[in-house]
């Protein structure tokens, strides 16, 4: 007990009485002594009861000495004996006759942060997509689905990101950093690639020539500038491809920030190269070998890791995901780059007829399709990563075959299963493997504002391929699938139009990654490099 006290860092479920779950019965009338000495173990931990517990009388013998309960088995069973469709009603009448409490509909989707005590459910279905407004929410998607551990300092965070915004001496500073980010980075036209695909002039944003090789310091630079304001000492983060990780260590190292990155043990398998450059920079990088050991496992312990050392950490999510305000804050430092395109293609005497980019968590692409998204006469195109085909489950295509749920505090689409479990992924992409996306791009998926592609290993190698021998630029892997998407829309659009191409990073990350997977992929597209 005293070791398992010891790691809780939120909350402790407490096992209320000799049985199963979903059984009924008196509490152990040792509950009481049971939940002191737990607290004293703990540290006054908050403790939530659970296991038997399914009436009003339960309830309130719970509360009335623990912090919390909880109710589950009981849950399950009234959705399994409710009529078709029915189930959403029956679960919201049983919960109203436990708390005594009646949500209405229209007050069921306050943010958290603003939670009263009359909009204390989060019903599910029909009542959430009639929400399609307020902070944080882009139409039916967003939100801040966050333990309550969180809410005081996502609370914090929001008032510090939008005193920040509002605060003209912010920006001044931000920019001041221009030059050490590299910025703005350039535009010029892919000649040779425009030329071997015979369709629309292909130009590309050259954000692989930022500082540390990524867009990801746009939103590093400016996440710690609004940490700093909130007083905090030190940062963690979450990487995959390990672009953001040496992104946050960067502007750590700059700014004398301790900071720590949490890397899923396959990705650091895979991105040994951005791991040392980690380091190199002062940085802790901790492996995550729980799941699939990839970018979902590590933004999971990064949220347990911040939950405990609120105080004086800030949690800098490198993806355009997580709970409001995380991704309107990484939309509105990336969106950098289609304002620095908007502008320089006006210098062109040209607007662009579609915008590219691949789609992960979704930085570089929300942060591209921002400032155009109100110009309707510009396409937005994201391209996902296919991994072995849409027709196997080994693929991260979120927005093209998931479905809608809630993932990591925010709802948005979510690869998952009949019963909501989160899929395993895959892609030849570290930072593509990821089964949820942006809100924000959920949202123009739903409202047809924008269009999703998706491209196989196989296809991306291909992008990989031609941009490095055509313009002889090696792009990531993650902007391989960009490449490709590129080169499909150029052939449909046709001469004399414009495409611009995010270049969100470079590839000297995924050289040893390519030379690994050559040999299973290379014969499919006819590409031999061997002696």
């Amino acid at each position: 007990m005293r070791t398992l006290c010891g790691m809780a860092d939120s909350f402790i479920y407490l096992v209320s009485r000799m049985g199963v779950t979903g059984a009924t019965g008196t509490l152990n009338i040792e509950l009481p002594a049971l939940i002191q000495r737990v607290k004293g173990l703990s540290g006054n931990i908050p403790v939530a009861v659970g296991f038997g517990i399914s009436t009003r009388e339960h309830f309130l013998s719970v509360t009335s000495i623990a912090d919390g309960a909880v109710i589950g088995s009981q849950v399950i069973n009234i959705l399994s004996d409710a009529p078709p469709g029915g189930a959403a009603q029956a679960a919201e009448d049983y919960c109203s006759l436990i708390t005594q409490r009646k949500v209405h509909r229209d007050e069921s989707m306050s943010e958290i942060s603003g939670a009263t005590e009359k909009n204390v459910a989060v019903p599910t279905g029909d009542a959430e997509a009639a929400v399609t407004n307020g902070p944080g929410r882009f139409g039916t998607f967003g939100g801040q689905y966050a333990p309550e551990a969180l809410t005081t300092c996502l609370a914090e965070l929001e008032a510090g990101f939008q005193q920040a915004l509002d605060d003209p001496t912010f920006w001044e500073e931000y920019r001041s950093y221009y030059p050490y980010m590299g910025r703005p980075s350039s535009l010029h036209q892919a000649s040779r690639l425009t030329e071997h695909v015979g369709g629309a002039n292909i130009w590309l944003k050259r954000e692989d020539l930022n500082h540390t090789g990524s867009h990801k310091i746009n939103n590093a630079l400016g996440q710690i500038l609004v940490a700093r304001r909130l007083g905090k000492t030190e940062i963690i983060a979450e990487t995959g491809a390990g672009q953001h990780g040496v992104a946050t260590a960067t502007v750590c190292a700059k700014f004398g920030m301790k900071c720590t990155i949490y890397m899923g043990a396959e990705d650091v398998r895979r991105q040994a190269l951005n791991v040392f450059r980690i380091r190199l920079l002062g940085a802790t990088v901790v492996p995550v070998d729980s799941g699939s050991r990839t970018l979902r496992d590590a933004v999971n312990e990064a949220f347990r890791a911040w939950i405990v050392r609120l105080d004086t950490t800030h949690y800098i999510i490198g993806s355009a995901i997580g709970p409001h305000p995380f991704p309107t804050m990484v939309r509105t430092f990336q969106s950098v780059i289609g304002n620095e395109t908007k502008a320089q293609m006006h210098e062109l005497g040209k607007s662009p007829d579609a915008v590219v980019a691949c789609v992960g968590g979704g930085s570089n692409s929300v942060g591209m399709f921002y400032p155009f998204s109100n110009d309707l006469s510009v396409q937005l195109v994201g391209v996902e990563a296919a991994g072995d085909g849409l027709d196997t489950e080994r693929h991260s295509a979120t927005l093209t075959g998931g479905s809608v749920g809630v993932l990591h505090g925010v709802r948005t689409y979510v690869l998952q299963d009949q019963h909501g479990q989160i899929s395993e992924t895959h892609s030849v992409s570290a930072g593509l493997d990821y089964p949820g996306v942006g809100p924000e791009l959920a949202h123009w998926k739903e409202s047809k504002r924008a269009t999703f592609l998706s491209a196989t290993d196989v296809q991306a190698f291909e992008g990989f391929r031609l941009l490095s021998q055509l313009e002889g630029i090696i792009p990531a892997l993650e902007t391989s699938h960009a490449v490709w998407g590129a080169i499909e829309i150029a052939k449909k659009l046709g001469p004399g139009k414009d495409i611009v191409l995010c270049l969100s990073g470079r590839g000297d990350k995924d050289v040893q990654t390519v030379a690994d997977e050559l040999p299973r992929i290379g014969p499919q597209i006819g590409w031999d490099l061997r002696f």
